[in-house]
Formats: C-alpha cells, structure tokens, sequence
C-alpha cells in the first residue's frame, strides 16, 4: 500500500498546521481536551480530537482520504516528547 504523498515542505506543513491549530482548533476545544491529540487536514482544515492519535486519524482520512495530516496536543505544540530530566536526581 503506497503512501500519501507530502506536497509541502516540512517548515510549510508545520506553519499551516499551527496557523490552522491557533485559527480553527483552539477556539472550539475545551479543557476536558487537554492532552488529547489534534489531527488536521492541512488543506480542508478538517480535524479531529481524541485521546487515541489511530482512531482520530482513522476517521480525518476516512473522510479525506488524500489529506496531509499535521498532529499535536493540546495545550502543546507537539505531539510526542523524547528525551526529558529526571527531576531531583543526579542525572540532570
């Protein structure tokens, strides 16, 4: 099964993404929605939230097929974190 395809430079996908999340997507989700993921069709603006990154993903491409996904939480700007500190150890 072949990919979708990307149409835009990673630096454009992350700048529609964000515009789309603080224009569309920020008004209309609620505290209950904090650290929920945040899907986004790039080019219809057509979301989804849920707590589970698959399903939500599943229903944006069941309607959008072709769509060019950007992902993140929120009340974050990302998606996922790697790395980190162990507060109150020596391994800072």
């Amino acid at each position: 099964m072949a990919g979708i395809e990307p149409r835009y430079t990673k630096e454009e996908f992350a700048r529609r993404g964000d515009e789309i999340f603080e224009r569309v997507v920020r008004p209309r989700v609620e505290g209950e929605d904090e650290r929920k993921f945040v899907l986004i069709d790039i080019e219809t603006e057509d979301f989804e939230v849920d707590s589970d990154e698959i399903a939500a993903s599943d229903r944006l491409l069941a309607r959008n097929p072709d769509g060019q996904v950007w992902m993140r939480r929120v009340g974050s700007r990302y998606a996922r974190s790697f790395g980190g500190r162990i507060f109150g150890s020596k391994f800072r």
